[in-house]
């Protein structure tokens, strides 16, 4: 029973977080949507923080699941780089928690929020990275510096998908596609 509970109070701050962001989410508003005292909160939790924190690590490992099955090994390197970043951001929109905290982290600044943004696309960067190194072994690429290489195709993808909607017509799946292999995969290719 102890499982469902905690499991019970994840949810239902997930949905606070998501409905009223970080900073106006209080422990008693969680303990109301799951329907517990808030001390069952704190026989799981310490505090916000730690409630938070789960929720984040829960959403990292969703997201690197998420883009571990778009990956296809008969693909070539780029192709697969395409959809597996293009599952991590179609992941981060689908995610009201995720599209909340990115609107409460650039309105507000809250730290807590922008600390999590960081450290959710470091660990994009770090997937990224693997797969770059990965194809640097198998002489699929031109050696290069992985980790900025991880850097610069996220913030690509990341600009091309929202910052360029602002004052355009969003681009198409294929459209991004093309992008890259002209900007970044004839540069590391090995031909």
């Amino acid at each position: 029973m102890a499982m469902d509970r905690k499991q019970l109070i994840i949810e239902a701050a997930t949905k606070s977080f998501s409905l009223f962001g970080y900073k106006a989410t209080t422990m008693d508003q969680v303990a109301k949507i799951a329907n517990v005292g808030k001390g069952t909160i704190y026989t799981f939790f310490k505090n916000k923080e730690e409630l938070f924190d789960e929720i984040i690590n829960s959403l990292i490992n969703e997201m690197k699941h998420a883009a571990d099955e778009a990956i296809d090994p008969s693909l070539s390197f780029h192709e697969n780089v395409h959809r597996g970043l293009y599952k991590l951001l179609e992941f981060r929109l689908k995610h009201q928690l995720t599209i909340k905290l990115f609107q409460e982290g650039k309105e507000m600044g809250t730290p807590a929020v922008i600390e999590v943004m960081t450290k959710l696309e470091e660990e994009i960067i770090t997937y990224l990275k693997g797969k770059i190194l990965h194809a640097i072994e198998k002489e699929e690429i031109r050696p290069c510096d992985p980790e900025l290489t991880a850097f610069i195709m996220l913030k690509l993808y990341v600009s091309l998908i929202f910052d360029w909607e602002k004052r355009h017509q969003p681009l198409e799946k294929e459209d991004i596609a093309r992008i890259f292999e002209q900007y970044i995969f004839d540069g590391l290719s090995n031909r």
